[in-house]
């Protein structure tokens, strides 16, 4: 199925500078998501990560919960929570309960763990990771679509006719997407438990490259294993910063591009997000010229989406800014604002109407303004007569 109507959303790791306030760092993200929802935006997924200083989100659960108390209306949804650092059981639990916390504003989103310097602290590699998001997928998704207990044992986890506590609030589920970003992992266990797709990096080269054949796999999975697809339940993560002006939105991101890229660069251990650049002049080219990203006017990220629809080769359901922290504060949300504005219309059937209702009106106004004119004239000569008569 192909969507109609784009939704628009962010992925909230968040990226915060190393040494400044994580108090205010972690408030100033609860006051984005309440930017968002007053601006119309469709959904928000915050991250998990535990290690290396940007990333200071460490339950994307307890930021749900207190940003759902801040909202009214955006979906909230967990992007992602590692999988494999997580007894399964208790995964389900959590998120059951922010279901009926939310009043079904919950989404659930699964990953294996991307940053290495998180496992190690648990004992985990990168090697395991992938397998255990595999096998603790499996039962969540037992424990939420059948109250059948669930018995399992790796080396891991000891899970002895478990259940839930509590059924989901949502009928019949909430939202349920895993990440992915070049491995086919992630598009193979989507299709397996018929769920959506984070394409986490589908703006980086080798993501961009493997759209098409992601959803190539997740469709096959899912034909051999008797599920339902939807591309709607597809959601791409992609860069961008808006300004007025291409130079306003340049000059904007020199206050933490160069932050951004050095954590990338020389601290996180995640090649996928490897990227060249020695300053900010060198950081924005690699931006746009790569189609890594978009700095620069509304009309720029308007034709980054265009350009990852038509690699898609068919569309997907949702496009998910990458919080990034480029910019300062007030510019940030003027981005925010201006991508709800002036790119959200164009991809969700509203910017056409009012726009052609404009030129009916325009056509029509000659005449319309000579009979106006006419019946304007004709009341004035009767109000004329009126007073002679008296």
């Amino acid at each position: 199925m192909t969507p109609s109507r784009l939704r628009f959303g962010i992925f909230l790791a968040p990226f915060h500078k190393p040494g400044i306030n994580p108090t205010l760092a972690l408030e100033s993200d609860f006051e984005l998501v309440q930017w968002l929802d007053r601006c119309g935006y469709d959904e928000a997924w915050f991250g998990e990560h535990h290690s290396a200083g940007s990333e200071i989100s460490a339950s994307p659960e307890i930021f749900i919960a207190v940003a759902a108390e801040r909202t009214r209306h955006i979906r909230l949804g967990t992007g992602v929570v590692s999988l494999s650092y997580h007894n399964p059981l208790w995964v389900a639990e959590r998120i059951v309960m922010l279901d009926h916390i939310t009043r079904g504003r919950v989404m659930f989103g699964a990953g294996p763990g991307s940053l290495p310097t998180d496992g190690a602290m648990i004992g985990i590699s990168q090697s395991q990771t992938r397998e255990l998001l595999d096998q603790s997928l499996g039962i969540i998704m037992r424990l939420l679509t059948s109250e059948e207990p669930v018995t399992f044992q790796n080396d891991r986890w000891n899970l002895r006719d478990a259940q839930l506590h509590l059924r989901p609030y949502s009928n019949p589920l909430f939202d349920i997407a895993v990440a992915a970003v070049a491995s086919p992992t992630g598009p193979r266990l989507a299709g397996r438990h018929g769920i959506g797709m984070l394409s986490i990096g589908a703006t980086t080269a080798a993501g961009f490259d493997a759209l098409a054949l992601h959803w190539n796999v997740l469709e096959e999975q899912a034909r051999r294993h008797a599920k339902a697809v939807d591309r709607s339940k597809w959601r791409l993560v992609g860069l961008v910063h808006c300004a007025e002006t291409t130079e306003q939105a340049y000059r904007d991101v020199e206050y933490g591009i160069e932050q951004w890229f050095n954590y990338f660069q020389n601290v996180a251990a995640f090649p996928q997000m490897s990227m060249p650049g020695s300053n900010v002049k060198e950081m924005i080219a690699f931006i746009n010229e790569s189609g890594f990203g978009a700095i620069g006017t509304p009309d720029t990220c308007t034709a980054q989406i265009e350009r990852l629809h038509a690699q898609s080769n068919g569309g997907f359901g949702a496009y998910l800014l990458l919080a990034h922290n480029w910019a300062n504060r007030d510019a940030t949300l003027r981005s925010y604002e201006l991508i709800a504005r002036h790119v959200m219309p164009r991809f969700q059937g509203h910017h056409r109407a009012t726009l052609d209702a404009a030129e009916r009106a325009k056509e029509a106004r000659p005449a319309l303004s000579e009979v106006h004119a006419k019946a304007v004239e004709a009341a004035t000569q009767r109000y004329a007569a009126e007073v002679a008569a008296e």
